[in-house]
């Protein structure tokens, strides 16, 4: 938040994408804590995860700056995202918001929850926050609300929502749309540009906890450690309450 505040060092992936300061600082906190909390699993990590190689059925996937363009444009809708994977399904997500100190995360019990969190509560004690259970709307058939994302929207994802009958729609960065869903506050949010499983895997662990899919064009639920797709992401739509 002190890169967020103070302006970001930007600079330029391979692949053009922007990267910051702030993504690498974030990676390095996360990678320390997750060495300590669970030195036998393995991460992999947007920033650092080089040439991937095979994956073991149980590891983390970090994003530790998804939504790094909103971040340089200072908006609030840019996370951190930790997810376990488990067999290729996510088990556990944590999703955080800084900017808007929106914490969601799944629990032991299979829920999803939301508490507030500020980015300057150093060391909080995350069992004495106030938390409240997420659940996914069921759709309206007078209508649903889309959210597309503001960086990728494109005609197929055009194509697609036309096919809705949508009433509104909000344009949203990074994961925050997963848990704008599972908040029960939209209801369909379909992705047809190219994602990265980091991108996806802790909004999807919350969005299921609180009743919602995340599906690809099949309709098979969305499926992670595909290194042979080198962690890529097909076409996917995520709904709360499934529509009918």
């Amino acid at each position: 938040m002190a890169h967020f505040h103070e302006g970001a060092e930007v600079s330029l992936k391979s692949d053009q994408s922007p990267v910051t300061r702030a993504d690498h600082d974030s990676e390095a906190i996360i990678l320390e804590a997750l060495a300590r909390f669970a030195p036998d699993i393995r991460v992999v990590s947007e920033e650092s995860c080089g040439t991937i190689g095979a994956v073991p059925p149980r590891f983390f996937l970090v994003d530790p700056l998804d939504g790094t363009k909103e971040f340089i444009q200072k908006r609030s809708d840019f996370t951190v995202n930790i997810a376990l994977i488990e067999d290729g399904r996510p088990s556990f997500g944590l999703v955080y918001a800084p900017a808007r100190a929106l914490l969601a995360v799944t629990t032991a019990k299979g829920e999803a929850v939301a508490a507030e969190l500020p980015a300057n509560a150093s060391g909080a004690d995350l069992s004495q926050l106030h938390r409240s259970t997420l659940r996914a709307r069921a759709a309206n058939k007078e209508g649903l609300t889309a959210l597309v994302s503001l960086s990728h929207l494109d005609p197929v994802t055009e194509a697609f929502l036309a096919k809705l009958k949508i009433t509104e729609r909000s344009g949203v960065g990074s994961s925050v749309k997963f848990v704008t869903l599972a908040m029960g506050e939209a209801d369909v949010y379909p992705r047809f540009a190219p994602t990265m499983e980091w991108d996806t895997a802790a909004g999807q662990a919350v969005l299921e906890a609180a009743g919602g899919v995340v599906v690809d064009e099949n309709g098979e639920t969305l499926r992670y450690g595909k290194t042979e797709a080198g962690l890529r992401n097909p076409s996917f739509i995520a709904w709360g309450q499934r529509a009918p």
